[in-house]
């Protein structure tokens, strides 16, 4: 049954149009992390980035409907933070 589960979710990630890399990106953002560094930290061993080029990624994936449709969720609430940021400046 879990491998029937896996199948489904791995088929509906196809179906969303976002490569692995969109989808590991989304990830990370869903966790929640303990302390400083330990995220930058995941980021440079689990999807080999930098933090900077992380957040380049993560900031265009933010304005592409597929990642929207993927986890409208993590996606919103990435664009309220950003939101608030560019109206501080």
């Amino acid at each position: 049954m879990t491998d029937d589960r896996e199948a489904a979710h791995a088929a509906h990630d196809d179906e969303s149009g976002l490569g692995e890399r969109e989808r590991s990106l989304l990830a990370v953002e869903r966790r929640s992390w303990p302390g400083p560094g330990a995220k930058e930290r995941a980021v440079r061993e689990r999807l080999g980035l930098s933090p900077t080029r992380y957040y380049q990624l993560l900031n265009a994936l933010l304005d592409d409907p597929r990642a929207l449709a993927h986890d409208p969720v993590t996606v919103n609430r990435l664009r309220r933070v950003r939101a608030e940021r560019q109206q501080r400046r």
